[in-house]
């Protein structure tokens, strides 16, 4: 059987993981934490969103990041310390917006398959999730954001995502809790919530259940090409100075977040991946008064660039901000403001006496689509870079990625789901997935 080693068990690492047992292959999963999702995957906004597919690289962002580099709560903040690192990925970044169309219309596709995905393994393996199917909310203040979110509603109809238009008396419809006016929103119906650190730690569980291998606390030093094919992969226990223990396999899929770029290149690989810190806060519901006072439908408010999730009852998270300061983990209190402020003034029924801060590092390549495919060497493969939609996209390039390992691997005849070998581009497979539906 084909021994195949997934780094990393975040989203990413987990749904691949799952995947590739579907597969039929032998399975071992490694991570440094000692529990799946406890870096991006803890406490991310919720949302499962084609409607927020939009790449950022268009001028309009640009601009944007200029004008907020120099304040503290701008939802886009770029440190302005130069390193080389962030000075090509801002290049590339920046070139990129040549396929701005493309890319958004490519990634709306990719979210849209993914739903199915998802659900199908969180009901096959009973995973509870804090799953709430009442559509994504998007608002706006003024005339001109308006105006520039119908031309990017455009692009998502290209993509196949169905949106209602709405009014302000509509929005206020939905959404009854929502505080102030607005010039206009959009109702994504088929878009959802749910709980990621719930849902990834679920189908963890269900990936041992089905006779996959998990070394938590394993901290992978070291991925080296083997002369014969494959890759041996060097991991100690995590927060030691032991010599790493070698196990070989025939494959490997880089699914490690940030860490990505370092791995690939120990296998002769470059993938650009930058660490864009995002913000949440998980605020606890604790008495009734803000438990009604809270929303139950899933929002973004444009301008403050602000996402919200109901998980279960008695739990709001409310996430935001960009910021672009390499691999720094710190929670600052100046970035944590904006979103509890935000919220005393959209829901001002809703206490923030029990607040939660969290930051994650969200692993983004330059044109905003994950890296998907095989490295140059046999036996290496990547699944990573999904930036700030590693929840929304993770199940179908999962898929795509355990049919690819599968079909180079399998014996003449043998029959291989999904996709037998996917093309090679994040684009072009979302084109193939349009042509399957």
């Amino acid at each position: 059987m084909t021994s195949v080693a997934v780094i990393g068990a975040g989203i990413t690492g987990v749904t691949t993981a799952y995947k590739l047992l579907a597969q039929g292959l032998d399975v071992t999963l490694f991570d440094r934490n000692g529990y799946s999702a406890m870096e991006t995957s803890f406490a991310n906004g919720g949302q499962l969103s084609a409607s927020n597919a939009e790449v950022w690289n268009n001028p309009a962002t640009f601009i944007k990041g200029i004008k907020w580099m120099f304040r503290k709560d701008a939802p886009l903040l770029v440190h302005p310390a130069p390193t080389w690192h962030k000075l090509s990925w801002m290049a590339e970044f920046v070139m990129a917006a040549r396929s701005y169309e493309a890319n958004t219309i490519a990634t709306v596709k990719l979210a849209i398959a993914a739903r199915r995905h998802l659900l199908e393994m969180a009901d096959a393996e009973g995973i509870d999730f804090d799953c709430v199917k009442r559509g994504i909310l998007h608002v706006y203040e003024t005339e001109a954001e308006f105006q520039s979110a119908l031309k990017v509603n455009k692009l998502y109809e290209k993509g196949g995502l169905e949106r209602d238009v709405l009014d302000d008396a509509g929005i206020h419809a939905i959404e009854p809790a929502l505080a102030g006016r607005f010039r206009g929103g959009f109702f994504t119906p088929s878009d959802f919530t749910g709980d990621i650190h719930k849902y990834t730690r679920g189908l963890a569980d269900a990936c041992l259940r089905r006779g996959g291998t998990i070394r938590f606390d394993a901290d992978v030093t070291r991925l080296s090409k083997r002369q014969e094919g494959g890759v041996a992969v060097f991991a100690r226990r995590t927060g030691t100075q032991d010599e790493a223990a070698r196990e070989d396999f025939d494959a490997v899929v880089v699914c490690a977040g940030i860490a990505s770029r370092r791995f690939a290149h120990m296998l002769g690989d470059r993938v650009n991946i930058y660490p864009v810190k995002g913000y949440s806060i998980t605020v606890n519901l604790d008495d009734e008064a803000s438990r009604a006072g809270a929303p139950t439908v899933s929002l973004l408010d444009d301008k403050a660039k602000i996402v919200t999730s109901r998980l279960g009852p008695n739990r709001l998270r409310i996430a935001g901000t960009a910021e672009f300061a390499g691999e720094n983990r710190d929670i600052r209190m100046a970035r944590i403001k904006p979103l509890v402020d935000w919220c005393r003034y959209r829901f001002p029924g809703v206490s923030t006496a029990s607040v939660v801060p969290w930051a994650g590092l969200r692993p983004m390549m330059p044109d905003m689509l994950p890296r998907v495919g095989q490295g140059k060497a046999e036996g290496v493969y990547y699944n990573t870079g999904h930036g700030h939609l590693g929840w929304t996209l993770s199940a179908i390039t999962a898929d795509t990625i355990a049919a690819e390992v599968a079909g180079d691997y399998a014996a003449p005849g043998v029959a291989v789901s999904g996709a037998l070998k996917p093309v090679g581009t994040v684009r072009a497979e979302a084109e193939r997935l349009t042509e399957a539906a």
